[in-house]
């Protein structure tokens, strides 16, 4: 019997060795009888790849006027590598369409990630006491979104992205268990726990519904137990 082809394709054995020298690791290291000490890295934008494995959603999707984009920005003398999400929201209504009512929202995750060896590709953040992400924010009113294998798949577990040093770079801090449970943008109940052995999606999104532009940039995502360094900030809900 041969192999089908998905599975010799580039992308799947890639992801599968990563799998495994990811698992060989924490055999070693015994990290899962412990406190893991070593950060996960989930979204790392300082290799130009990573941005490509992303997606925008906008109200443009059903007739909005709002605009997103991705850049992949190079390293300086004073930034790292980087995503940069930029564009402009608007409120106006799509015209003939009266069934939308409302507008004014862009976002970004990352596309649903291939198989490997193992199965579904998911992340299992449950070592893990905080999302950190390091961050160049304006300021405006973003919420990090993370989708995970959910009973109802259209639930998204947020939480509002604090920045506390817009226009510079920083790291934030989010702790897994304080983001809460929306589907459609409402929150909802019962607010169950996130399960954090899997999830499948993160991305930030804008929806504080103020007409011009914005732009946020990323360098990276991962999970960590520990406060990295000096400028790193815990954020609660």
């Amino acid at each position: 019997m041969r192999p089908s082809s998905h599975l010799l394709a580039p992308g799947f054995l890639s992801r599968s060795l990563d799998e495994i020298k990811r698992f060989a690791k924490i055999a070693y290291t015994q990290e899962s009888l412990r406190t893991a000490t070593t950060p996960y890295h989930l979204l790392d934008f300082t290799n130009p790849v990573t941005a490509t494995m992303c997606k925008t959603m906008s109200d443009a999707d059903m007739g909005g006027f709002s605009k997103v984009s991705l850049d992949q920005i190079a390293a300086t003398a004073t930034e790292p590598a980087h995503m940069r999400c930029h564009g402009n929201i608007s409120i106006d209504l799509p015209p003939n369409r009266p069934q939308i009512q409302r507008t004014g929202y862009a976002a970004w995750r990352n596309k649903d990630r291939g198989p490997t060896i193992f199965g579904k590709s998911l992340w299992d953040v449950d070592p893990y006491l905080y999302l950190a992400l390091r961050v160049k924010s304006d300021g405006r009113k973003y919420f990090v979104n993370v989708q995970t294998e959910s009973i109802e798949y259209t639930d998204i577990h947020q939480h509002r992205l604090y920045a506390q040093r817009p226009g510079e770079w920083e790291t934030l801090l989010i702790s897994w268990s304080d983001f809460v449970r929306t589907n459609y943008g409402q929150v909802v109940e019962p607010q169950n726990e996130m399960m954090t052995q899997k999830v499948r999606t993160l991305g930030i999104g804008l929806t504080d519904r103020v007409p011009g532009p914005f732009d946020l940039c990323i360098s990276s995502m991962w999970a960590t137990n520990e406060v990295e360094d000096g400028d790193t900030h815990k954020t609660q809900g």
